[in-house]
């Protein structure tokens, strides 16, 4: 076994790892995974125990200035302590060969705690609780607000993070300050409940009537032996010929059960009886007369008076 070889197709250094994206897009991104965060729906189904959060988003003005105590103390207050225990019970070792590597565990997404800042003292405050991310209102990306590409994780904002996010993506009246050029995206749609709009009378009322096309023919040819609808247009006799059929077969299988119940009574078994015992007593008569028929031929040939070959025909001629 070679152990010192190089392997084969080695990885390059300049392949391209990352692929692009239009700056507006990827800002468009942030803003649809920061919407999504407020969405109760999209928090739980990624995962997130948010049954005790008063609301979402979730706005604390009480983090800065806290120690890492007081701060879990803090969130616990406000519903946040059962996702918290999830993350902690879902650490275990990393499967496969990255368990060698630098980073041997691996434990699920926890609340992420957006500040602003006025905040800056959260951060060595939030550091060490398991599953609990920490992240500046201007420096907000994809790859922490929707972790593995599923939106809806659970962010927990302070007061000046949450007033900054004017500023950092504007609003449909004013444009942002941080991002010069950039424009929230507007709703295509003011109600998002479709079959709303189509079933509504306005709606209903300018459109024509569904039209209804009716078939003159069929689109295959039928098989009177295989259709009964097409045998009966062909023959009408047909359905009184099956009813006929049908009694006819019913009558004989009456008949048939009435003969097998006749043959097993009480007078039909005797009746057996009394023909095998006929049949028995015929055929000892005819074992019998034959034994007599052969006794007197050997007798004749014992006299003499019988030659075998000879008959009275043959005397005739």
């Amino acid at each position: 076994m070679c152990r010192s070889a190089r392997m084969f197709a080695p990885l390059k250094i300049w392949r391209k790892w990352h692929g692009k994206a239009n700056t507006t897009q990827r800002r468009h991104a942030v803003a649809s995974a920061l919407a999504a965060s407020a969405c109760a729906p999209l928090v739980m189904a990624r995962g997130h125990r948010v049954e005790g959060v008063p609301e979402l988003p979730l706005v604390v003005d009480a983090l800065n200035g806290e120690n890492t105590k007081a701060l879990l103390a803090t969130l616990n207050r406000f519903g946040c302590g059962e996702d918290l225990a999830k993350v902690r019970r879902s650490k275990k070792i990393r499967t496969g060969q990255g368990k060698y590597r630098n980073s041997r565990y691996v434990m699920r997404k926890g609340p992420l705690v957006i500040y602003g800042d006025g905040s800056e003292g959260l951060k060595r405050a939030a550091r060490n609780l398991p599953g609990v991310d920490i992240c500046h209102v201007s420096r907000l990306n994809v790859l922490q607000l929707a972790p593995g590409g599923h939106l809806g994780r659970f962010c927990v904002f302070t007061e000046d993070a949450f007033r900054a996010l004017n500023n950092t993506f504007g609003t449909n009246k004013a444009e942002c300050t941080q991002k010069k050029g950039y424009h929230i995206n507007r709703h295509v749609m003011n109600c998002a409940d479709i079959s709303r709009i189509i079933n509504s009378d306005q709606v209903q009322s300018k459109l024509r009537a569904q039209r209804t096309s009716i078939r003159a023919h069929d689109k295959t040819k039928k098989n009177p032996l295989n259709n009964k609808a097409m045998m009966l247009r062909m023959n009408p006799f047909a359905k009184k010929r099956a009813e006929l059929i049908a009694k006819r077969e019913a009558g004989r299988v009456k008949n048939r059960a009435a003969n097998l119940k006749a043959k097993r009574s009480k007078a039909g078994l005797a009746s057996k009886k009394t023909r095998t015992q006929r049949d028995q007593a015929l055929n000892a008569g005819l074992v019998q007369s034959f034994a007599d028929a052969q006794a007197i031929i050997e007798e004749e040939i014992r006299q003499g008076a019988y030659q075998p070959g000879d008959s009275e025909e043959e005397e005739d001629e």
